[in-house]
Order: C-alpha cells, then sequence, then structure tokens
C-alpha cells in the first residue's frame, strides 16, 4: 500500500501550474469542491478563515468521504 503525499497550498491554481512546469503534478492535492465551500460558510458565519487542509481535516474527521 502506497502511502499518499499530500501538498496543501491556500494558492491552488498557482501551484497547479507550478507542479505542471516543475513534473511533480501526481503530487498535488487539489481538495474537493465541497472543502472550498465549507471553507466560505464557516468564514461568513464565523469571520474566521481556516487553511484548506484544516477544512478537509475536519470533514474527513466528521465522516466526509472525498467524492
Amino acid at each position: 500500500m502506497r502511502k499518499e503525499v499530500k501538498l496543501y497550498k491556500e494558492r491552488v491554481l498557482e501551484s497547479f501550474y507550478d507542479a505542471i512546469s516543475n513534473k511533480t503534478l501526481k503530487y498535488l492535492h487539489v481538495p474537493h469542491s465541497k472543502v472550498f465551500y465549507v471553507r466560505a460558510a464557516i468564514q461568513e458565519r464565523t469571520g474566521i478563515r481556516y487553511s484548506l487542509e484544516h477544512i478537509e481535516n475536519a470533514m474527513v474527521f466528521e465522516g466526509w468521504k472525498d467524492g
């Protein structure tokens, strides 16, 4: 079993282009769109902007499965 490496960056589009130019696309993790929606909803309600990694980890902890 191979362990997946997730690289989180807030600037997803720039990270994508960097990964293409550096030939490291297989190591890039782009969070599911639901992670972005949840983060926006939390920020709107609380005024706190959490990282994408924090939100995705919390969603997985609560039972969400990507996809």
